[in-house]
């Protein structure tokens, strides 16, 4: 049964994307799932039990093509809510990673993350509607020493989320959130080869709770939310310490083999 509202997910087969794409079904929105594995296909049945029509897309997002690839599979469908939650890490020391593997995160997370926003937003303004939620991260507040890729992608998301809803903050109708975490309990860790690190193995927040915290957001129109309390003093203190000792500290959680031996 279709509905007369339309979400749009990435990144939604695991973790906090998974859960955001719920809390969508629930609330009655038709669904275009999109992650970059075959996976999605058995999550979007998961969504589907809510009585939502969902359609799954396997698509690498970290290419202009697999964004072309999820704005045609819309088929011309105006986009109501969009949640840009697909990312990716990369630990270890920038000096060891090879060069398509650093790449893929500033693909994935910023180049993809842009074009498809900018797809989307255009449409959201031309009909003063729409609703955006970015997924950014209490990492773009801190020199991630062993994770600096990534760090500094999210600095960079952070940012320009908050610059482009100061452009559009006279656009009726359309609203930009940015969610953003600190560690959370996904597969996050393990595609990224943290789990031997100190934040790796560290007790991390519910992707459900995350996921709501920037759901309920979004709705009531916030311009950001950082989603826990300890997160929220991490990001406090980013603004008050020394980059240098901000970049200490990360190195203390994310170093490979900071963790606890088996």
């Amino acid at each position: 049964m279709a509905s007369d509202t339309f979400a749009v997910v990435t990144g939604a087969s695991t973790g906090i994307g998974f859960e955001l794409a719920h809390l969508a079904a629930q609330a009655g929105h038709d669904l275009l799932v999109v992650a970059d594995e075959p996976l999605i296909e058995a999550a979007a049945r998961d969504f589907a039990q809510h009585g939502v029509a969902v359609q799954p897309l396997v698509a690498d997002l970290s290419t202009i093509e697999g964004v072309d690839r999820l704005i045609a599979a819309t088929n011309g469908r105006p986009i109501d809510i969009l949640c840009a939650n697909a990312g990716r890490g990369i630990g270890h020391g920038f000096l060891e990673q090879d060069v398509a593997d650093w790449r893929r995160v500033i693909d994935t997370n910023v180049t993809g993350t842009l074009y498809l926003l900018q797809q989307v937003l255009r449409q959201m303004v031309a009909r003063n509607a729409g609703k955006v939620l970015i997924t950014g991260s209490i990492a773009g507040f801190v020199p991630g020493s062993f994770h600096a890729v990534y760090n500094g992608t999210k600095a960079f998301v952070d940012s320009f989320a908050d610059a482009i809803r100061n452009e559009l903050k006279d656009v009726e109708g359309v609203t930009i959130t940015t969610l953003m975490p600190g560690p959370t309990d996904t597969e996050f860790f393990e595609r990224a080869d943290m789990l031997d690190t100190s934040v790796g193995q560290a007790r991390k927040d519910d992707p459900a709770k995350v996921a709501r915290d920037g759901w309920e957001a979004m709705l009531a129109g916030k311009g950001n939310i950082i989603s826990g309390w300890k997160n929220k003093l991490t990001a406090a203190a980013s603004h008050i310490a020394p980059a240098a000792v901000l970049a200490e500290q990360h190195r203390s959680m994310a170093e490979p083999g900071s963790g606890k031996a088996d």
